[in-house]
C-alpha cells in the first residue's frame, strides 16, 4: 500500500488538532497574513532565526513572541514534505458567520461559489485565490467531503483564507436554499450541460448569483445539480475540454463579474 500525499496527512493532522483546538499553518506568507488578520485567534509561533528577521515587523504588530529554533530542531507537527520555510503558527479556524449573515444581498449583486465535494486543500485553496480576485461573496461547502483549513490550503490560497469568506456548512442543500430565499440565481457547471456559460448567464447580470461546481471526476451530487436553476457548462475548443475545478471557478466568476 503506497504513502498517503502530504496534503491527506496534513488534512489528518488538522483534524486532530482542531479537535484540541489549534490548526498550524506554514510558510512566510500564510503565517504573515494570519498575523495581520485581527480576527485570527492565534496560539502558538515557531520561528527559525532567519523567518524571525524576515517576519519581525508582522510578528511585533501581533504583539505574539515566538519560540525560535535552529532549523534543525523545527518541531511544529506538521507533514516532512511541508515547505515551511523555517515559520509555523498554530490558529483557531475562522468565524466567519452564516451563510445568511456573510451572503445578504445588501442591494447588490453578490456572487458566491458552492463547492460540492471538494476535498483536495490546493484547489480549495487556488478557489479561495480566485474569489478574492473576483470579489466573490464567499466559498461555501459542506462540512463533510470538503477541504478544512489547514495549513496546505492556507498556503495554496496565498494570504485569500485570512480575507476571503470560506463557510462550511452542515448542509449544501439547505445553504442553497437559504440562498435562493435571498433572492439569489443558482447556476451549476457541469461539462455535459447544453447551455453554455455566457448563454446560462443572460438575465442574472443584475441578481444575486450563486455558481455550484463539483469534485474533478464524480462532479456536484444529484441534489445539488438538482436545486440549480441551470445547468451550464464552460465552452472549450478543443477535444479535450476538461477544467481543473480552481480553473473552471476563475472563469465562471470572470464571466459573471
Amino acid at each position: 500500500m503506497g504513502r498517503k500525499p502530504g496534503w491527506a496527512i496534513e488534512k489528518e493532522r488538522a483534524r486532530r488538532g482542531a479537535g484540541a483546538g489549534g490548526v498550524w499553518l506554514f510558510g512566510l506568507h500564510a503565517v504573515r497574513d494570519a498575523l495581520a488578520n485581527p480576527a485570527r485567534e492565534r496560539l502558538n509561533l515557531l520561528l527559525t532565526r532567519n523567518a524571525a528577521d524576515r517576519l519581525a515587523e508582522a510578528v511585533a504588530a501581533s504583539g505574539m513572541t515566538p519560540r525560535i529554533v535552529e532549523p534543525r530542531d523545527f518541531d511544529a507537527p506538521l507533514d516532512p514534505q511541508s515547505v515551511h520555510q523555517g515559520a509555523a503558527l498554530e490558529v483557531l479556524p475562522l468565524d466567519w458567520g452564516s451563510v445568511s449573515e456573510v451572503c445578504a444581498p445588501r442591494g447588490g449583486a453578490p456572487r458566491v461559489l458552492l463547492l460540492d465535494r471538494v476535498s483536495d486543500p490546493h484547489n480549495v485553496g487556488a478557489v479561495l485565490r480566485s474569489a478574492e480576485v473576483f470579489g466573490a461573496r464567499a466559498v461555501i461547502a459542506p462540512q463533510r467531503h470538503s477541504a478544512p483549513e489547514t495549513g496546505a490550503l492556507a498556503k495554496s490560497a496565498s494570504g485569500a483564507l485570512e480575507r476571503q469568506p470560506y463557510l462550511r456548512v452542515p448542509n449544501l442543500a439547505r445553504a442553497i436554499e437559504t440562498l435562493r430565499d435571498m433572492g439569489y440565481g443558482v447556476l451549476g457547471l457541469d461539462g455535459a450541460a447544453e447551455t453554455a456559460l455566457d448563454d446560462g448567464l443572460r438575465g442574472l447580470e443584475a441578481r444575486p448569483l450563486a455558481l455550484a461546481l463539483g469534485a474533478e471526476g464524480p462532479g456536484m451530487r444529484a441534489l445539488t445539480a438538482k436545486l440549480c436553476d441551470r445547468l451550464v457548462r464552460i465552452p472549450a475548443r478543443g477535444a479535450f475540454g476538461s477544467l481543473n475545478v480552481s480553473n473552471a471557478a476563475a472563469v465562471a466568476l470572470y464571466a459573471a463579474r
